[in-house]
């Protein structure tokens, strides 16, 4: 064991965008062509925890992610820990050994990395004592990263300056703000994405116009409306520039060259069911939005979710031979659907098109963990192999 370990756990949430980020003006820095407005999810949910720890006896910089070891010497990692020393003036020669799981997968379109950099950048700072503003370090791991630093709603200001000490994130309202708000993730494909994020921003910025043309006369106006909408409450209106910004960022993919599709035939249908259940009465009473993956994400307001979720539930049923829960998160009871509703949508069910729905609403910013048991490391600072968190389920 090591006499002078030090070690800090902690917490952070995933954020989903309902004003994406898409395309890097600097891909060192991750300085982005457009601003961004995201809700941060409870943690309760979905969550990464890092453990951090440092001892005279580490010789060098170690981490280890859902229980494998990884390169520590990612260019992206790299800056983060750079940043975050140079704050604190940490001596030269002292080194972190790293622990870091998720509650959800990893690379399939949740935000993984986002979580995971927040929290890494939020317990160094914990670890180290640096009371500063960090989401400028965290983005630099990964952009998201910089929204998952708050809680509520979170907008990620693009800034102007090469340097990018104007490219930070905001909060622009609390995660007691709008108690209403819930969040269906409908989990198409838990798999790693085809393309990843960072290849496909890239390529889209060499070759799409329509990439333009959306963060110079798009998104300005968008932050603003949206905005707007969620200091009034205004779900109908948050809803249309969600689910908008989401159909124009994966026009923006299929508008690269060679095109990107994260969309597949299930998330297609999700989004007609969604078009169908709000043209009903006219009023907007859910939101769709899918980031770089095929999942889905539905807002919605409490009074609405019972509903939304008998309809998914119904369309697109788990599969009979799955022992495991097919909704998962907060409780809420499904009733069955009334025939008559049912035949409106002249849809049929599809059986097995989801693994699992993660029912949510907006949660708080990273945390401290003081309980020993959620401790990663053990008093070598090396994993401890007794605990794992990689599934929700």
């Amino acid at each position: 064991m090591a006499r002078d370990l030090r070690v800090v756990t902690c917490s952070a949430p995933v954020n989903i965008a309902v004003i994406k980020y898409w395309g890097k003006r600097d891909e060192v820095l991750i300085l982005p062509v457009n601003s961004s407005l995201s809700v941060t999810l409870n943690q309760t949910q979905l969550r990464a925890i890092t453990s951090v720890a440092t001892s005279k006896s580490f010789t060098r910089d170690r981490m280890w992610l859902n229980g494998q070891e990884e390169d520590i010497n990612h260019p992206r990692l790299q800056n983060a820990l750079r940043e975050i020393r140079k704050l604190a003036r940490q001596e030269e020669g002292d080194h972190f050994h790293i622990c870091s799981e998720n509650n959800f997968p990893t690379a399939a379109g949740l935000a993984s990395s986002a979580a995971g950099y927040a929290c890494l950048v939020y317990s160094l700072s914990r670890l180290l004592q640096v009371d500063s503003e960090l989401s400028a370090i965290a983005r630099q791991g990964s952009g998201s990263a910089c929204r998952s630093m708050y809680g509520g709603f979170v907008k990620w200001e693009k800034g102007d300056r090469p340097d990018g000490r104007d490219s930070i994130a905001v909060q622009v309202a609390t995660e007691t703000h709008w108690p209403e708000m819930h969040a269906l993730i409908l989990v198409v494909n838990a798999g790693k994405k085809i393309v990843s994020s960072t290849v496909g921003m890239e390529t889209t910025v060499h070759t799409s116009q329509l990439l333009k043309y959306r963060s110079e006369h798009v998104v300005p106006h968008r932050m603003v409306q949206m905005e707007k909408a969620i200091k009034e409450r205004n779900f109908e209106e948050f809803a249309k520039i969600t689910m908008q910004d989401s159909n124009q960022f994966h026009a923006v993919c299929l508008d690269t060259d060679p095109p990107i599709f994260y969309l597949n035939d299930i998330s297609k249908r999700i989004i007609q069911l969604i078009t169908i259940y709000n043209s009903f009465d006219g009023n907007i009473k859910a939101a769709y939005t899918f980031d770089a993956g095929p999942n889905a994400v539905l807002y919605t307001l409490s009074s609405q979710v019972s509903q939304l979720l008998t309809l998914v539930s119904h369309f697109f049923p788990p599969d009979h031979t799955s022992e495991s829960p097919f909704v998962i998160g907060l409780s809420q009871t499904t009733p069955v659907i009334d025939k008559k509703l049912a035949e409106q949508f002249q849809m049929e069910p599809i059986p097995g098109s989801l693994k699992y729905i993660i029912h949510t609403k907006v949660g708080g910013g990273p945390c401290q963990l003081n309980d020993p048991k959620q401790c990663l490391l053990n008093g070598d600072g090396l994993p401890n192999r007794e605990l794992h968190h990689t599934s929700p389920m």
